[in-house]
């Protein structure tokens, strides 16, 4: 990935939803329907003065600019809990933060009061996966070590990248599990 904005893409001055919509706009480039990919961020100039072979390879020149530069990890382990998994990580110290991107299917809040009682999670998702009103979102979440957290939603009726929702507290969840990771 590279830190150059895509066009129509919004600019932010702060470097980690930066980093969050660059890792947005880099899967919504692989298409939908696709795994869960977690990222380590780390410090661009720290990258640059420290790893000048690897900041080549991902095309940061001098004149990149942005503090934070998303480094897609290995394929996360097919078949495992997402905060199982999640709970198995330790990050070094010279990585600054984390990103996670997954697709999920969300109901309006609407919804809820339809929900049936006593469903298990496998036909809790199923019933999600059938109903009318579902909406199938990517969700992009970050978090660094000092807490700080960013999130980009983007829903797959409105793909496009202005209509990414941005927020520090849209998955507070997810947020949570990540930050756990520092821990």
């Amino acid at each position: 990935m590279s830190n150059t904005p895509d066009e129509g893409a919004p600019l932010s001055a702060n470097p980690l939803t930066r980093a969050v919509l660059e890792i947005d706009t880099y899967t919504s480039g692989l298409g939908w329907d696709q795994p869960a990919r977690l990222f380590a961020l780390v410090d661009t100039a720290h990258l640059r003065s420290r790893e000048p072979g690897l900041a080549d390879q991902l095309g940061l020149g001098d004149e990149t600019t942005g503090g934070l530069t998303p480094i897609e990890q290995e394929e996360l382990p097919s078949g495992a809990a997402l905060d199982e998994f999640l709970a198995t990580i330790a990050w070094p110290d010279v990585i600054a933060g984390c990103a996670l991107t997954v697709e999920r299917l969300m109901l309006p809040p609407s919804a809820e009061a339809a929900m049936p009682d006593g469903l298990g999670d496998a036909e809790l998702a199923s019933w999600v996966a059938r109903h009318p009103e579902r909406q199938e979102v990517r969700m992009t979440v970050a978090v660094l070590r000092d807490g700080t957290r960013e999130s980009a939603v983007r829903l797959r009726e409105k793909d496009s990248p202005t209509e990414v929702l941005t927020g520090p507290d849209l998955v507070p969840g997810l947020a949570d599990a990540l930050a756990a990771t520092f821990e």
